[in-house]
């Protein structure tokens, strides 16, 4: 039977069957993906096939069907373990907080990257507009500026108080989409604001560390109440690129792609050649030092990745 895997927490997988029914699914032995190493076999949004066992009560995932795309990403601590977080998207929202707690340049950029190499459209979404002063409105406008100049849409929500959340159901209806971030972004508030029957617990910001409380522990798609899915995923703390070349990293900055072709040596890296367009770009004020920064932090494959 052919069926779409909606919930995996670790061991087990939920599937959606042809026949509108939901299994508990296991993988047997040592099931692997073609060339990708993961904790994760099995992702939330691929299409697997699977028998259901004698006894009824589950059943085995036999075969995993190609993924037309997919989220990963890697943890920086010393385990490097890979995770693939979502397969099979027609978009990702990322949702942004400039404080309480605050996501990083560097955070948001190496996302887009991911899914720039995985032809991802990607979103930027700033939640808690409502804790905005005049001032705090300023830096995110300013934010927006960057984001928006090279391509990707940014939306200024308040899931605790609802306000611009249609325009968020207009992007997501009829669309697969996975939505990340902190913990603590307000990713399940927001969640919760838009299919209020999915109840998802929501967590205080740790005082000691401003960062988020884990509310999320696996991921799980959730249908849309007015048509589409949603990939909720745990926050993420930290954010490792997985499986780009450094040779290809320019490729997956739009702002950079558009310039490639003119610097002076074919194989610039466009970090201290002479006659590299980018560079030159930079300095000139054309891309935002903070994601050149980003690039040569991914580049450097630098530990801090918050």
């Amino acid at each position: 039977m052919r069926g779409l895997v909606t919930k995996s927490t670790g061991s087990w997988y939920q599937v959606l069957g042809a026949d509108n029914a939901r299994y508990d699914c296991r993988i047997k032995g040592k099931f692997r993906t073609h060339g990708i190493k993961t904790t994760n076999p099995i992702a939330v949004g691929d299409w697997v096939n699977f028998e259901v066992e004698p006894d009824q009560e589950s059943a085995i995932i036999t075969k995993l069907e190609p993924r037309r795309n997919y989220i990963i990403r890697k943890s920086v601590n010393l385990s490097k373990q890979t995770q693939i977080i979502g397969a099979n998207l027609d978009q990702a929202f990322l949702v942004v907080t400039l404080a309480s707690p605050p996501t990083s340049f560097g955070f948001i950029d190496r996302f887009l990257v991911t899914a720039e190499a995985y032809s991802i459209p990607a979103t930027l979404i700033f939640n808690k507009l409502d804790l905005f002063s005049d001032e705090g409105l300023e830096v995110l406008r300013a934010y927006e500026h960057i984001y928006e100049q090279i391509g990707y849409p940014c939306y200024e929500v308040s899931a605790l108080t609802g306000k611009n959340m249609d325009s968020l159901k207009e992007l997501l209806k009829d669309k697969t989409t996975l939505i990340s971030g902190h913990s603590g972004v307000g990713k399940s508030t927001l969640i919760n604001s838009l299919i209020p029957e999915a109840a998802l617990r929501t967590g205080d910001i740790s005082d000691w560390s401003d960062k988020g409380k884990h509310t999320t522990t696996f991921a799980e798609m959730m249908d849309l109440p007015f048509g589409g899915k949603l990939i909720d995923t745990p926050g993420i703390r930290e954010l490792g690129v997985v499986d780009i070349e450094k040779q290809e990293l320019s490729h997956f900055f739009p702002e950079m792609r558009s310039k490639l072709n003119t610097c002076r040596f074919h194989n610039c890296v466009h970090i201290n050649e002479p006659g590299c367009t980018i560079i030159e770009a930079v300095e000139a004020g054309e891309i935002e030092p903070s994601r050149y920064e980003s690039y040569l932090s991914i580049y450097n494959n630098e530990n801090n990745r918050r």
